[in-house]
Order: structure tokens, then sequence, then C-alpha cells
């Protein structure tokens, strides 16, 4: 397979797709409440990230995560999704309706949406310090503008780490992930969208619009978050989420 994962526990399958700013390491967190919950849990890394190399030509990370399913032969799952891999959770939810059971998103992104103020001059600032040649700059940029107050130092350190990695094998990058193209009202599975008081506005809104987009969607705000509720109060966010999908894709007992 082109995408390099793992699979743990054992029951229903939870598929977790990480942000553009980790890999699938962000997911150690929820791991072991996952697997006490009663699922089986699959992680994997986007192109570019962790332990994938990056593509040697056009690609779509939705269409990755379809054929990494296809070749597990995995016929129902969760998706949880974590900033872009909430827009690829969405994107996967729509090409398969009948397959994914229920969908939970953490600061999610959209396909289609186009960034406001803040989030282009974020990526505009990113743009120039990686062209610059100063990855370190741009690490520390995507830490600062991500994390919310309640990121300790240890958390923050392996978002540095997990950045720098993406940002050092990206060097060589020449393509990157081309969205789907999909209806995001052929979602049939319920949707919990999460947002942090503290993240970006393009995050907030995107959380609070879903209700309006897909069927069985709610939002759920955090006073508390940032970008990335599950490593700044991981407890909390696995609770919540074990807590979601049992009323909708329980785990074995």
């Amino acid at each position: 397979m082109t995408l390099s994962y793992d699979i743990s526990g054992d029951g229903p399958t939870v598929v977790l797709l990480h942000s553009s700013v980790c890999d699938r390491r962000m997911w150690d967190p929820q791991l072991a409440p996952l697997h006490k919950a009663g699922y089986g849990v699959v992680r994997c890394d986007f192109r570019g990230f962790g332990e994938t190399p990056v593509a040697d030509g056009p690609f779509s990370d939705a269409e990755d995560v379809c054929a990494l399913l296809d070749h597990l032969r995995l016929e129902q799952f969760a998706l949880i999704g974590s900033s872009h891999g909430g827009e690829v959770a969405l994107e996967v939810a729509a090409l398969r309706p009948a397959a994914v059971t229920a969908v939970a998103l953490l600061c999610a992104g959209m396909p289609g949406h186009v960034p406001g103020p803040a989030l282009s001059t974020y990526a505009r600032r990113k743009k120039a310090l990686l062209a610059a040649g100063d990855i370190p700059g741009a690490v520390e940029l995507s830490q600062t503008t991500w994390l919310g107050p309640h990121a300790d130092d240890s958390v923050r350190d392996r978002v540095r780490d997990m950045q720098r990695h993406a940002f050092e094998v990206q060097r060589a990058a020449e393509y990157t992930s081309a969205p789907a193209g999909v209806d995001l009202a052929r979602i049939t599975a319920p949707c919990l969208a999460v947002s942090g008081a503290y993240d970006m506005a393009d995050f907030r809104d995107i959380a609070g619009s879903l209700p309006g987009r897909v069927d069985r969607a709610r939002h759920l705000e955090l006073p508390w978050a940032g970008h990335f509720p599950g490593l700044e109060r991981p407890d909390e966010v696995s609770e919540m989420l074990t807590g979601f999908l049992a009323e909708t894709w329980p785990g074995r007992s």
C-alpha cells in the first residue's frame, strides 16, 4: 500500500486521520481509551508525513485512504479526523456513505473552504519561511499558531517534532493532495463537529456550519481548546470521542 499504517485493538473499526501539522503519532493519547472502549483502530500517515514518502505524481488523500480501506477489506468503519484529516474524513464519508458509520471532527477543514484573512496570513508566512530554508522558524510558527493555552511543554515538543519531520520530508515534494470533489449532502452518518474557542475563525466557522450541510451533524465548541484538543486535554477528548462512538458505533463489550 502507498500509505504507512498500523492496526491495533479488537472490535468495530475506527480510522484516525491526522492533521497537516502532525502525523499518525498525534493519536497516541487516544489509542488506549479506544481499545478499552472495545474498538479496533487503524491509523495512517498521509503522503509526505510520518513514515509515508512524498508522492511521485498527482494524488488525493481521500482516495489514498479509500484505497487503504479497500486493501484492509473494511466494509464498515467510523472516522475521526483532526484539521486536514477532518477534511479528508468528510470526503471519505461522502465517497463511501454506506460504509461510514460515524464521523467525529476535531477542528476540521472542509472541502472547498476559502481561507479567511488569518489563515491566509499564516499560509503566506509559512511559505516564506520555508522558501528561505528556515525550517525552525516555520516549526515555531506552526506550534504557536495552532496550540491553545492548555498545551504543556511536552505537547509543544511533540508537535514540533512531527511538524519538523513533515517539513523536512516535503522539501522534495512536487505534488500536493487534490480535493476529491464531493457533495457533503451524501453523508448519512451521524457527525460530531468539534471546535475550539481559541482556534482560528476558519475552523470555528466550518464546525458551526456543518449542521446546515450534513443532515445528522451537530456542533460542539470546547471553551478551553485551541486547534488540537486531542493533544491539549487528551483524557477529556478521549472520553468525548468514546461517548459519541458509543451512541453511534458501539464497541465490543
